[in-house]
């Protein structure tokens, strides 16, 4: 591949209105020099960095290519697999200007997937936006970082017939329009084996596992598995491509139950146990996984308008958007559940489509969180065979009134308003009949 440097144009010039809000919730932060990288007077790339080989390997690209000193900043955001530490090391040893490693775990729960839970987003009613939910937050924390550094640029390894290319392209355009955007994986043509190779060349450490025949994206929200066997939408997943789920079949044969607490729309307790929101969602993914719950297949619709087949496992995301759902039909009236349930359709849309910081979605918020006030307790799930059944729900606020609803003694509806209730109700259709009838049709 071609060496030859291209040109970056003028100097961007920095926007005069600065969109990004600080977060509620700060990200714990690691942080190391490379000590063999010293200042060198180039402008600055901010790279997100994982740790994988496309990663690893831009980070040289991007110095010989472009020029440019690399700032690597890795984000958990809650993958199992996660190791901080291991990628401050690797990008240091790779060349790295500097290296950052943030803990946004707390920050992604709080700001990110309970508003998602809030507005019950499940993109075309299936998936439970979790890696959708997750790029902005990244993006968001990117340029945090290239504003510390005087960066002029943003990095990031996506691919060019993906969503999250997009997601992280206008998330970084809508909080900081001054900063460039370079996408490797947009422009160079190498196959694993060519970065395999390129590494070597270039002395690169990096991590070669055996190929995994599935592509995996993971946070605290959920998993996304796709390509290999799964790129044919008539083969049914093979049981090696689910690492949350017990398979339903192997399930335990006796049901869980499991008594969730929300305040204000929020989960807060599992079983009468308060528990802060990073260690109750981890803690339902493992009793809701083991029972083969959230479990996801459909063919989904890209943002790039690729139909894709898409598996998802989502224990936690699956089971606490259920129970939020069944609190809501208990305590919310029903004009404004019908009129919430097109906001939330149209909110996870935005969500996936990568508007996640458009004026619209702050809107939604505003909306949304008016209708969480009273959206206040407790619904028992019963975990079965891949199942969360909702089983019962209590609230302070409940609009559920036993005595309209009972038909045994202590009814205390009033039986005599029916009658003249349905003939005001179905007056429109007696005129409408009487009408045609008199006009012969």
């Amino acid at each position: 591949m071609s060496q030859t440097r291209p040109r970056l144009g003028a100097n961007v010039e920095k926007a005069s209105a600065i969109l990004n809000k600080q977060a509620r919730v700060a990200p714990k932060i690691q942080m190391a020099s490379s000590k063999s990288n010293k200042k060198s007077g180039r402008k600055k790339v901010v790279l997100a960095y994982s740790g994988g080989l496309d990663t690893s390997v831009a980070i040289r690209w991007l110095q010989e290519r472009y020029d440019l000193d690399v700032v690597a900043v890795s984000v958990d955001v809650g993958q199992p697999d996660a190791d901080m530490k291991d990628n401050i090391d690797r990008a240091n040893k790779i060349g790295a200007l500097k290296a950052y490693a943030l803990d946004a775990k707390e920050e992604f729960v709080s700001d990110y997937v309970f508003r998602a839970l809030k507005a019950n987003a499940m993109y075309e009613g299936s998936y439970p936006v979790c890696t959708s939910i997750a790029r902005p937050l990244i993006a968001k924390l990117l340029v945090d970082v290239a504003k510390k550094e005087g960066a002029s640029f943003i990095a990031h390894g996506c691919t060019a017939k993906g969503n999250d290319q997009v997601r992280f392209d206008v998330s970084i355009g809508a909080l900081a329009p001054e900063l460039g955007i370079i996408a490797p994986m947009r422009e160079w043509v190498m196959t694993r084996e060519d970065e395999i190779e390129y590494a070597r060349e270039h002395d690169i450490p990096i991590r070669v596992k055996k190929k995994c025949p599935y592509s995996v994206d993971e946070n605290l929200w959920g998993r996304s598995i796709e390509c290999g066997v799964l790129e044919d939408a008539w083969a049914e997943p093979p049981e090696d491509a689910f690492e949350w789920t017990t398979s339903p079949e192997k399930a335990p044969n006796k049901p869980e139950y499991v008594e969730i607490g929300f305040e204000k729309g929020l989960p807060v307790s599992l079983n009468g146990k308060r528990m802060n929101g990073v260690s109750l969602i981890l803690k339902l993914n493992q009793m809701a996984g083991k029972h083969g719950v959230g479990r996801i297949d459909h063919i989904e619709d890209r943002l790039v308008g690729i139909k894709s087949r898409e598996n998802y496992e989502c224990p936690a995301a699956v089971t606490l958007i259920a129970a939020h759902k069944d609190l809501e039909k208990l305590v919310l009236p029903k004009d404004v559940l019908k009129f919430k349930s097109e906001v939330d359709q149209k909110y996870a849309e935005l969500a996936y489509d990568g508007l996640w910081f458009s004026t619209l979605k702050e809107c939604f918020d505003a909306f949304i969180d008016k209708t969480q006030e009273f959206v206040t307790g407790t619904v028992r799930v019963r975990l079965y065979k891949g199942t969360a059944q909702m089983v019962g729900r209590k609230s302070p606020y409940s609009m559920y009134d036993h005595g309209l609803a009972t038909y045994a003694a202590g009814d205390q509806f009033d039986h005599t308003s029916a009658k003249g209730f349905i003939y005001v109700w179905g007056l429109p259709l007696k005129t409408v009949a009487a009408v045609h009838k008199v006009k012969g049709k």
